[in-house]
């Protein structure tokens, strides 16, 4: 793998599992930076590879490789377009890392800690305490898919909610389902539901949960998770993103059971408290996640796509 220095500092070197290479000068830097990164360039490289469990590359097999060679005005224009399209990439990376971190710190701040009554960060105009209400008295649980065999799934007119996405997600992503048959004898999922996932390989990934805000029939939920169908005294989204937050997330991990792979109860995470404000006050709180996770979707779409450009033009401005 290749990378081009183009920074003057002085007293800098390079470590000792890489090896340099100075040009003399014929080739424009940011032409050869992404030449050298290019489809073509990368397969030479591959075949010069030597080892079982490990492989190296030789200096002087490298320097034998023949590399496509325009004239120094076209190297520039594409050098340059490649520069522009990572500085792109850059930025709307940085608003993403931006806004997570952002978002992780409100996650913190906007809902009590242990012992406290109130947020340390609340908006304008909400002065009452909080409650602690148990979710079990709230709603009540039921079970993902069952009685099935791998036949029985990547066909049908049905679709299930996998377990990567419960757990990646606090607002459950209602494109990215798996197809199943259709069965009445499963419970169906309904708009407002959430799942908890039932085991992890640590306990501060245990019971993970997501907020199921579609209206689609015939979706399941898949059978590493359970439901929790709330009765409407929480807002969806402050729901999504309280359950998500750092107090619950550790009262959570007190519940995992195991030693290599952990699991959590139905019943004990019916019996956890959870912080209850007025449905006002959980609507602007949750209205405002949720507007912070479309913004961090907009812009790693953003990165997605020109990370998406970027590939096919190597894969086509290089012989």
């Amino acid at each position: 793998m290749s990378s081009a220095w183009l920074s003057d500092q002085p007293n800098v070197y390079l470590n000792s599992f890489c090896f340099g290479y100075r040009q003399d000068g014929s080739f424009d830097s940011n032409y050869l930076a992404y030449m050298l990164r290019s489809k073509g360039f990368r397969e030479d490289i591959a075949l010069l590879a030597q080892g079982i469990s490990r492989f190296n590359i030789s200096k002087k097999k490298v320097m034998e490789l023949d590399v496509p060679f325009p004239k120094k005005a076209e190297q520039t224009r594409i050098g340059s377009l490649f520069r522009k399209l990572d500085s792109l990439i850059t930025l709307h990376q940085r608003k993403v890392d931006k806004l997570k971190t952002v978002k992780q710190s409100l996650l913190d701040r906007m809902f009590p800690k242990e012992d406290e009554s109130v947020p340390e960060l609340r908006f304008v105009g909400f002065t009452d305490p909080w409650e602690q209400r148990k979710l079990g008295d709230h709603g009540i649980t039921y079970g993902g898919l069952s009685g099935k065999t791998k036949e029985d799934f990547g066909h049908g007119e049905a679709r299930f909610v996998p377990y990567t996405n419960v757990f990646d997600n606090p607002i459950t992503d209602s494109l990215r389902l798996e197809s199943v048959e259709v069965d009445s004898k499963q419970n169906q999922v309904k708009l407002g539901d959430v799942f908890f996932t039932v085991s992890s390989e640590t306990p501060e990934e245990v019971g993970m949960s997501s907020a199921w805000l579609s209206d689609q029939p015939n979706v399941y939920l898949n059978s590493f998770c359970f439901g929790y169908r709330q009765d409407g005294s929480f807002d969806s989204n402050y729901l999504a993103y309280m359950l998500r937050s750092k107090g619950f997330r550790e009262d959570i991990a007190l519940l995992a059971q195991g030693i290599s792979r952990f699991n959590i109860s139905k019943k004990k995470v019916m019996e956890l408290d959870v912080p209850f404000p007025k449905k006002a006050e959980q609507t602007r709180i949750g209205s405002l996640f949720r507007k912070l996770d479309s913004l961090i979707t907009l812009h790693q779409r953003e990165v997605d796509i020109l990370k998406n450009v970027k590939q096919g033009l190597l894969d086509k401005m290089f012989v």
